[in-house]
């Protein structure tokens, strides 16, 4: 009867000073439980009596702060009934969930037989695997458990395809480390072909305006996973709200560029807030409020697309903004991965081998907008301002970052200059010059009429890190896309002195004081 809830078990990692770990599990209702923490040789650092609710029967406490480090011992005691979980460490717990890309093992990626070795030198970086399940309703705990909390190895690093455990997710688990030197915690709850409803509650879905009624989104030859939704949120997600929690890493959002495109930039943003408050709420306030939450932009699907449905989700990642953290998306952080196609990937060019950029770029968020790591660049250039000098009919764009040049790319930059705003027609601004922050578009053709400015804006934007612009830290300028307001609107704010025209970019940082 007595017993730990599911995801608690040996070698697990639990969450770190300043935050409280929260522990919980089964027992006789109304009996008494007694929680102990000890170390390896024996001796007790606290011990927390709770008494069993009952129906149905939980125990649930909240252990003190603790420093980082371990091996110990974790002990729950009912009567003559005892319950031990042996080297049990502090750190960082980092739950990573989202599709496919996200559930493709360390045997699927670039470099893999020297990745899978490498395993033996991390030892304190855990990892544990939720099986993919489904629900209509909203479980306690987990229902099924692919991978218990293990120390990594190369057999479960590489269990399978898509199965356990996440590429992405174990080296994001490994860099932070790496610049840390304290365990982490991974904790893997993906399923591939799934769309965020499937991910997102009932409430996140209503401030949408979306129904949790809608049923099964109507099947698609690209999705895999259910589709219908929550009910990942209901299986996978809220077992896991007890936990205390450092962070989460999400990569998800191809089957969103097949279905419902054009609500993303309202589901992702109100799935982060909504979870934000679940994980507050169900670890009773050890979870932070803002949590922190990276997510990897889409990379490449097909060369020739007559669609620009992956743009437009790339775009709507970023809650239309171009760049987090920003004011709908406080407390984020993005890893760009447009320059990391992979034509030739055996899983089809949808699932990329090279994780190993996305999961750098995503840890370089994560030390900046997490762990508070001051002057670390963690993100490309973006642009702050447009000057279009009509004489000598171009365009100079300015960045927020020196820049880098890889490639002399006609088509990397468009400009929408037709008479008539909609449907816009957009033609390529070859790029002229790049100085320090500075790109020259020649935009002779439009004359006076610039109505809009995009970058990048293609399903396949360029060749394997060969976009046209990056940072001298070797990070990829993101896509944008400003349409220019009328004279005197913010913050797209058009005014003419000397023959030319300023343009203030509503995705940049410093426009909005972020």
């Amino acid at each position: 009867m007595l017993s730990f809830a599911s995801y608690y078990g040996d070698h697990m990692v639990l969450q770190k000073e300043p935050a409280g770990a929260v522990v919980w599990g089964y027992g006789e209702p109304g009996a008494a439980v007694t929680v102990t923490l000890s170390r390896d040789g024996g001796l007790i650092v606290m011990k927390k009596m709770v008494q069993v609710k009952g129906p149905p029967g939980t125990w649930t406490t909240v252990l003190d702060p603790m420093d980082q480090g371990g091996p110990y011992m974790l002990t729950a005691g009912q009567g003559s009934e005892n319950v031990t979980l042996q080297d049990i460490y502090f750190g960082d717990v980092w739950l990573c969930s989202g599709q496919s890309n996200m559930a493709m093992t360390v045997l699927q990626i670039a470099n893999a037989s020297q990745e899978l070795v490498a395993a033996a030198y991390y030892p304190y970086v855990r990892i544990f695997a939720a099986a993919p399940v489904r629900s209509d309703v909203e479980l306690e705990d987990l229902e099924q458990i692919d991978l218990l909390w293990s120390i990594p190895t190369a057999e479960n690093l590489g269990h399978g395809n898509f199965t356990y455990f996440s590429a992405v997710c174990w080296l994001l688990g490994r860099y932070l480390y790496e610049a840390l030197r304290y365990p982490i915690g991974l904790v893997e709850a993906a399923w591939g072909g799934t769309p965020i409803e499937a991910w997102s509650s009932p409430r996140a879905l209503q401030a949408c305006g979306l129904s949790e009624d809608m049923g099964s989104i109507s099947p698609h030859r690209h999705l895999s996973g259910p589709q219908t939704p929550s009910v990942l949120w209901n299986a996978m997600i809220h077992p896991l709200l007890n936990m205390t929690l450092r962070g989460v890493a999400w990569y998800q959002g191809e089957a969103n560029a097949f279905l419902h495109t054009d609500q993303y930039n309202c589901t992702f943003p109100a799935l982060i807030a909504d979870w934000r408050q679940a994980f507050h709420t169900g670890s009773a306030g050890q979870t932070e409020l803002l949590l922190p939450f990276g997510f990897v932009q889409l990379s490449t699907y097909r060369r020739q697309s007559p669609h620009d449905s992956f743009t437009w989700l790339r775009w709507h990642q970023t809650a239309d903004l171009g760049v987090v953290p920003n004011a709908k998306m406080p407390g984020t952080f993005m890893a760009v991965a447009m320059d990391l196609c992979d034509e030739r990937s055996p899983y089809g060019s949808i699932h990329p081998r090279d994780k190993q950029n996305v999961a750098h770029r995503l840890h370089l968020g994560a030390r900046a907008v997490a762990y508070g790591e001051k002057d670390l660049v963690f993100q490309g250039p973006y642009p702050t301002r447009a000057i279009l000098e009509v004489t000598r009919g171009v365009l100079n764009v300015t960045y927020s970052q020196e820049l880098v040049w890889r490639r002399r790319d006609t088509r990397a930059f468009e400009v929408c200059c037709s008479s008539q705003p909609s449907p816009c027609g957009w033609l390529p601004a070859p790029m002229v010059a790049v100085e320090s922050r500075t790109v020259m578009l020649a935009v002779a053709g439009c004359g006076t009429l610039v109505l809009g400015l995009r970058y990048a804006w293609a399903e396949w934007p360029c060749e394997y890190q060969s976009c046209a612009l990056y940072n001298s830290q070797g990070l990829p300028a993101p896509p944008f896309l400003l349409d220019a307001l009328p004279t005197g609107e913010t913050p797209g704010h058009l005014e003419t002195a000397g023959g030319r025209e300023l343009l203030l970019l509503p995705g940049s940082w410093f426009s909005q004081g972020i």
